[in-house]
């Protein structure tokens, strides 16, 4: 499922509830979620088989992924429970590479037998592919870990909270959308278990334990006498948490210009529900924005989808050198401009950063899928192209000694391959609140949260919407506006960065669904910023005329 397909459904409409369990697992029982996994020490037994396997089959390195995935699907729409779903997907991938070629196999048949068919099934299928490759391939070097473990820093595990207890959170923040005048909520917790052990050839053994959650709902209001209507999607975060994250700690919450709410670490449900009817019907009577330049100030939760989509893939290596041209497209951040270490990709304010061990992010994980230690490392210092997203076999291109760690497959069943990490705004580094930040700008408009998008496919020409916006009247916010988007391009953009708001309101947002590949895979990246100024940017009015 690709990553525009799930804005479909994270709006919740009336489709929304068709959901791909396909892409997920087989349907199971809720009480086999709970039970617990293959032991370690089984695991490392098949790792070896099947590594052995590929050696003796004339593999020249192997590794081999065991995985199960866990998710949980809970599904309510108004006073009703739509669905509760839970998916399993258990197996093994082995990846091989043979006579300098890459070959992969995998098999939900986790037996000696199997995972050993599967290794020697990689090898062959790596033999053949190398009558037709002539550049072998190679590897960055890793260190060997040996024995090694990583889980989600959870403090409670989202699985073993009562079905009931989750069905009733999200029936009670519908409840309180009613009574606040939505027409209409639909409500969704979708959650997330991965169980990975990796082994490889070079001696690394690593069993990780991930989890993530993501609340999300869509309320709708109506304009019964204009046939018009409004929606507020929820201000919630998909994040590498537990069930902790729905606690609503009054000192997680925000309270931001306009007279909105919005959450960190933890998250409210039920207040945002209410918060988001009354907004949504505050929308149906804003002024219709005018067009024309302003500058804007751009909220954590919207300018996640900014950087995502002009920052992130762009500096994808396997993009800019068009491994994805034929499918996604390709870069206009090419390597000439990375050689000349001149090219100013933004202001000297912008500071972009990748890191796949920030605390609560989706793409926080210890290891990779091809075993090497997570990290940070900058894409661009003070507004300067430094580097770019890169793994084990590309790493050399760009002068690199070490893969950054950012391979990954969405199952047993795919091919790890390289993927977006954690794209990150560094926070400005003098003090600066979002208040005062407002206070600077004479014409602007304050954006909070994501909405629709378009961007061309070497990811330069852009145009991003939002979901709620607020005039900006000489250092003063001056009421709700609608119908607002603003047009760009990725160079343009970044270099009318003016101000980013200090480390205080640094938060991060994101998507359990970034897709990318052919076969298609997703993956699970977040993206963090403070508040951002950008000046003169180019506004437009979304108003349909008839």
């Amino acid at each position: 499922m690709k990553r525009r397909d799930f804005i479909q459904i994270a709006g919740l409409g009336a489709s929304a509830m068709v959901l791909p369990f396909s892409s997920f697992g087989n349907i199971v029982d809720p009480m086999r979620v709970l039970e617990p996994g293959m032991d370690v020490a089984q695991k490392k037994l098949l790792a070896d088989t099947a590594l052995n396997a590929a050696k003796a089959s004339g593999a020249t390195y192997a590794d081999v992924r065991i995985g199960r995935y866990l998710n949980q699907f809970i599904i309510t729409r108004e006073n009703k429970v739509e669905n509760v779903v839970n998916t399993e997907s258990f197996g093994t991938g082995v990846r091989v590479i043979a006579n300098g070629t890459w070959g992969f196999a995998s098999t939900n048949d986790v037996s000696p037998d199997g995972i050993a068919k599967a290794a020697k099934q990689a090898v062959l299928i790596a033999k053949a592919n190398s009558k037709v490759q002539k550049d072998p391939v190679k590897l960055a070097p890793v260190q060997s870990y040996g024995e090694v473990s990583y889980k989600t820093p959870i403090q409670k595990n989202a699985f073993e909270v009562p079905i009931k207890d989750k069905v009733d959170l999200l029936l009670n923040a519908n409840a309180k959308a009613m009574e606040n005048g939505a027409d209409y909520i639909n409500n969704l917790l979708f959650l997330v278990n991965e169980q990975k052990y990796f082994a490889s050839t070079e001696g690394s053994y690593i069993d990780q334990d991930v989890h993530r959650t993501w609340p999300v709902f869509t309320v709708t209001v109506i304009d019964k006498q204009s046939g018009t209507y409004k929606e507020r999607d929820s201000f919630s975060s998909p994040v590498g948490m537990g069930y902790e994250y729905l606690d609503g700690k009054a000192e997680d919450k925000i309270q931001a210009p306009g007279d909105v709410v919005l959450y960190n670490k933890s998250y409210d449900m039920v207040e945002d529900a209410t918060f988001a009817a009354e907004q949504a019907k505050q929308l149906l009577s804003a002024k219709s924005v005018e067009p024309g330049k302003y500058d804007l100030a751009l909220e954590p939760s919207h300018l996640w989808l900014t950087i995502h989509e002009s920052v992130g893939h762009p500096l994808e290596l396997d993009r800019v050198l068009g491994y994805e041209a034929n499918y996604a497209g390709t870069s206009f951040a090419t390597l000439d401009k990375w050689k000349t270490k001149t090219f100013n990709y933004g202001s000297k304010q912008v500071n972009l950063f990748a890191d796949k061990t920030q605390v609560g992010s989706l793409g926080a994980v210890g290891y990779d899928d091809e075993g090497v230690k997570c990290k940070r490392w900058d894409l661009v210092k003070d507004g300067i192209l430094v580097n770019y997203q890169a793994i084990r076999d590309q790493a050399a291109i760009i002068g690199e000694k070490e893969s950054h760690g950012c391979c990954y497959a969405d199952n047993w069943n795919s091919l790890q391959f390289q993927r977006m990490a954690n794209v990150s705004l560094a926070p400005g580094k003098e003090q600066l609140s979002v208040q005062q930040l407002i206070g600077g700008i004479d014409k602007g408009i304050y954006i909070v949260k994501d909405g629709s998008f378009s961007i061309d496919q070497q990811r330069y020409n852009f145009q991003f919407g939002g979901q709620l916006y607020f005039e900006i009247k000489n250092g003063k916010i001056a009421g709700m506006l609608k119908d607002v988007s603003y047009q760009s391009n990725t160079q343009e953009f970044w270099n009318s960065c003016a101000q980013v708001c200090d480390e205080r309101d640094y938060r991060l947002n994101g998507s359990f669904f970034d897709g990318k590949g052919q076969p298609g895979q997703i993956s699970a990246v977040s993206h963090g910023s403070a508040t951002a100024r950008f000046n003169g940017v180019n506004v437009i009015n979304t108003a349909r005329s008839i």
